[in-house]
């Protein structure tokens, strides 16, 4: 468990621009049970080397035509059980953190991985987005 004050400026860059935190087992399948359209869910991490680039690259994917209907995120390393839940929806895909899920109807229609986001900078995340966003959403 990483302390609060390390994590909250992490999680701020994604709250800050309306995704919702998923810190439990009961909001990830309120959110991902049966839900109809799209829904996005980041799991965000502390690691700087992906997800220092994930997160900006999640946020400018947000500057597109087509966009999810629903903005989440659970954090790897401190929201543990909302984590693990989220990560039952991305089977057979295994842990990643930080990872990308894109769902359209329940089902898991796009995901992101650890070693897909590695080494890649923010504008080719969000471009692996926004083409998952014009199929999907």
């Amino acid at each position: 468990m990483y302390p609060p004050e390390l994590v909250q400026p992490m999680k701020e860059d994604l709250t800050s621009v309306g995704f919702e935190e998923l810190t439990d087992v009961a909001a990830v399948d309120n959110v991902l049970n049966n839900q109809d359209g799209s829904v996005l869910v980041v799991v965000n991490s502390v690691c700087g080397c992906a997800a220092g680039n994930m997160r900006p690259g999640v946020k400018m994917s947000l500057e597109h035509s087509k966009l999810p209907a629903k903005l989440t995120t659970v954090f790897a390393g401190v929201d543990g059980e909302a984590t693990q839940q989220a990560r039952k929806y991305m089977l057979p895909y295994p842990p990643s953190s930080p990872s990308i899920g894109l769902f359209k109807d329940g089902q898991l229609v796009h995901f992101i991985e650890r070693h897909h986001i590695e080494g890649r900078s923010p504008e080719m995340i969000a471009d692996n987005l926004k083409m998952a966003y014009d199929e999907f959403c």
